[in-house]
């Protein structure tokens, strides 16, 4: 191994100049580190979107025409109940249905083939009237003119695209409903994170807006790059049974792998130099120090892995890198 002479002498030589002023040895002393084998894993954070589940929102989008005779969710943004009330309408083709079913119905009553009546009851049921309604109209034989629309889910009303007598046309979008009992959050990703997140099963989410944290294991990776970004979209699910969580909200992604054993070394006792790493290794003599290249990886932001190059153990200068890094080219070393 060889000695920096230049930083022996300037550590053992004292600055005689006046009672109160420092020695140049208080000036660089020199302090050690060594390298240690912890046991942690690696984190990281990334910043997202709430996001609806595209599975959770409904269309209501009836199969037929017809005109609004009454609304009950008049409201954007309302919150409706599964198998409430939306709004009642009168369409010719649904009346014309009733009254086919109605009369197959009597028709078949006393007649033991009954495919007449199944024909007309599936019409009904593919053009969109609940089984409720069908059942009401055998039981009391009368034909209504109105025919009422039933929420699909629970959720809330994102759009409503009638008013009271307004007239649709068959596939016309009448109300979209949002179920929000589980959402999305969708971050982006860079290439290179890729392997990581291969490694990563647990992810905690926090927001602005609840104390409340999010923790989950369900991921998807979208199968496309943005260019632009050089980025990936990482999604994960989350239960909002609470109803806490809207589309839009910011959200805090952290993520971590599981436990590992690393070796270590703060990040100060590491010199970046031309693209290679480099720690200055303690001699066997007093104040003799050689630049040691090393593998490593970040670990967080005040600490590395060593990968190659040190093992448990070995002592290191943790401070003054600036001036073995000066020593090290005069003696040429590296």
């Amino acid at each position: 191994m060889k000695t920096l002479t230049k930083i022996t002498l300037l550590l053992a030589m004292p600055l005689l100049l006046v009672a109160k002023e420092a020695t140049v040895e208080q000036l660089f002393s020199v302090q050690i580190t060594k390298v240690k084998k912890v046991s942690t894993h690696k984190s990281r954070k990334n910043f997202g979107f709430v996001k609806a589940d595209d599975a959770r929102i409904y269309h209501i989008a009836p199969r037929y025409g017809g005109f609004v005779t009454k609304i009950y969710a008049d409201k954007i943004y309302q919150y409706v109940k599964k198998d409430e009330p939306l709004l009642s309408l009168y369409s010719p083709e649904v009346y014309k249905a009733k009254e086919d079913y109605l009369n197959s119905y009597n028709y078949t009553k006393n007649r033991p083939n009954k495919g007449m009546l199944r024909s007309a009851k599936l019409k009904l049921l593919l053009l969109g009237v609940s089984e409720a309604e069908i059942n009401k109209l055998i039981k009391t034989k009368k034909i209504t003119q109105e025919t009422t629309i039933y929420a699909p889910k629970s959720g809330y009303i994102f759009k409503k695209n009638v008013s009271l007598g307004s007239a649709f046309n068959a596939k016309t979008l009448l109300y979209e409903i949002v179920n929000l009992d589980e959402v999305w959050v969708e971050t982006k990703v860079f290439e290179k994170d890729v392997p990581w997140l291969k490694t990563v099963q647990n992810f905690d989410v926090s927001f602005n807006t609840t104390p409340n944290h999010y923790k989950t294991t369900q991921k998807f990776l979208y199968p496309m790059v943005d260019e632009k970004e050089a980025a990936l979209t990482l999604r994960l699910r989350l239960n909002n049974q609470k109803g806490e969580l809207f589309p839009g909200m910011y959200a805090k992604v952290y993520s971590q792998t599981p436990n590992a054993t690393y070796l270590t070394l703060p990040s100060e006792a590491v010199l970046r130099k031309d693209g290679k790493f480099y720690a200055f290794v303690v001699g066997e003599y007093e104040g003799e120090y050689e630049p040691v290249e090393l593998d490593v990886a970040p670990l967080d932001a005040h600490t590395y892995i060593i990968k190659n190059g040190l093992k448990e153990g070995d002592a290191v200068v943790s401070n003054a890198l600036f001036m073995m890094d000066s020593d090290a080219q005069i003696n040429g070393l590296y």
